[in-house]
């Protein structure tokens, strides 16, 4: 029997929530042969092969759903569409923004050339991207990202947005060491009414 090998957070019949390492890919792809599908059969409950409800970039550590079930794949879905996931992630900027807090209201569409591939950029015909922040800790520059919306790169492309790429991002940033990106937190209300919940500290390598 496979054990799967990294923490789980959250444990139901239907649905796992774990804390998926940086440097993993969530779905293979021509540069990441190996990723976090090859140890989703380790969480099978019947004959349904488990799979991702949701992405974290293969640089993003913490919290994702796993369904585990076809209804749990059909909840999560649910829950993801009509925006009943609340998520919240940890960063480390590269500089410290002007205010406490704030709001980033920016549209986001994806862009692709032949010299420097496909990145996601602010637009005004992009599509509707809203996500919240305040720092955690000045001394450190951690801060809290709550997005309303889930758009691909949408943390990444806000806080480079506010003048503060986060650490080591290799896109948005200056990609000088690893990027400091982690989901912390996770909490779905389900459609039959269960609330799963999960947080997780950041990496332990984190200089905070």
């Amino acid at each position: 029997m496979n054990v799967f090998p990294f923490p789980i957070l959250f444990d139901s019949r239907d649905v796992v929530i774990i804390d998926k390492p940086a440097g993993l890919a969530v779905h293979p792809g021509p540069k990441t042969p190996d990723s976090l599908e090859d140890h989703l059969p380790a969480l099978a409950n019947g004959g349904f092969v488990p799979v991702a409800a949701h992405r974290l970039d293969r640089d993003t550590s913490g919290c994702l759903a796993v369904a585990r079930t076809r209804r749990g794949a059909k909840w999560l879905s649910a829950a993801f569409e009509e925006r009943k996931a609340k998520k919240a992630y940890w960063a480390i900027l590269s500089a410290l923004p002007a205010t406490a807090e704030g709001l980033v209201d920016a549209p986001l569409i994806k862009v692709s050339t032949a010299e420097t591939g496909w990145r996601m950029v602010v637009r005004r015909d992009g599509k509707p991207a809203r996500t919240h922040w305040r720092v955690l800790d000045a001394a450190t520059r951690l801060v809290e990202f709550r997005p309303e919306t889930g758009r691909t790169h949408q943390i990444r492309v806000h806080a480079a947005r506010i003048g503060c790429p986060i650490a080591g991002d290799p896109v948005y940033g200056d990609g000088i060491g690893p990027m400091r990106l982690h989901a912390q937190g996770l909490a779905i209300t389900l459609p039959d009414g269960q609330r799963m919940e999960a947080s997780c500290d950041p990496p332990a390598d984190w200089p905070i």
